[in-house]
């Protein structure tokens, strides 16, 4: 390497830390939004699932039923804002007269608030860890409906921080035997029985069908258990 590369190279790297430093104010007004926002919120649930699901699509028509469901027992309802389930999460809160949030994310292909989250409560984030923050900060349970990578990796984050003792315990719902039970028998099947997680972490885990059996586990839950921030 000459002289000149390994110069260019060595101001790019100093270039690169600076601008780092100041992206920790980015990160930190973020964080403050966020616990500014979603701390004057009641109990709220959390619904994800995929961006892809359109309306009239089973799965978009039971988010709909299952958020209306909870907002009826008084629960406010957080997505993270965009199409699909998410959408239908936020419809189903307004239907059913609870608070409709909407953390949304800014992605290199757009995607644009939808129109059924509450004005005062539709934010958005530049940092996929900051937003993940303020879901597990301030959701009292987690539904998850049928989705791809990103709502398999907010399942398994969540899953994480319960059995690690991170965040305390709340329920965590899947919604759909028929799209989650293969998943279900192969965290039983081959990593329970590699000893790689323990029976009682498969028991953190509830697998439904229907809007009355979210509710229902939701509402056994929290007749032992207060209702408080995670952590």
């Amino acid at each position: 390497m000459n002289d000149t590369i390994r110069m260019t190279k060595q101001r790019r790297w100093s270039e690169s830390k600076a601008q780092s430093s100041w992206q920790i104010f980015k990160i930190m007004a973020e964080f403050v939004d966020g616990f500014e926002a979603l701390a004057k919120l009641g109990p709220c649930i959390s619904i994800f699932g995929s961006a892809r699901t359109e309306p009239g699509h089973p799965a978009y028509e039971l988010t709909v039923d299952v958020a209306k469901r909870l907002a009826d027992e008084g629960f406010g309802i957080i997505s993270g804002g965009g199409p699909g389930i998410m959408e239908a999460a936020n419809k189903g809160a307004q239907l059913g007269g609870g608070k409709s949030v909407g953390l949304n994310i800014e992605l290199p292909f757009e995607q644009h608030a939808n129109p059924y989250i509450d004005r005062d409560a539709n934010l958005h984030f530049e940092y996929f860890f900051v937003r993940k923050t303020m879901f597990t900060k301030y959701s009292q349970g987690f539904v998850m409906m049928p989705g791809g990578f990103g709502t398999m990796d907010e399942f398994f984050e969540v899953g994480t921080l319960i059995q690690t003792g991170k965040m305390l315990q709340v329920p965590l719902i899947l919604v759909d035997s028929s799209y989650w039970g293969g998943l279900m028998n192969w965290l039983e099947s081959t990593m329970l029985k590699e000893g790689y997680i323990s029976p009682e972490d498969l028991d953190l885990l509830k697998m439904v069908d229907t809007a009355d059996e979210v509710a229902e586990q939701v509402l056994h839950f929290y007749s032992k258990h207060p209702l408080q921030p995670n952590f």
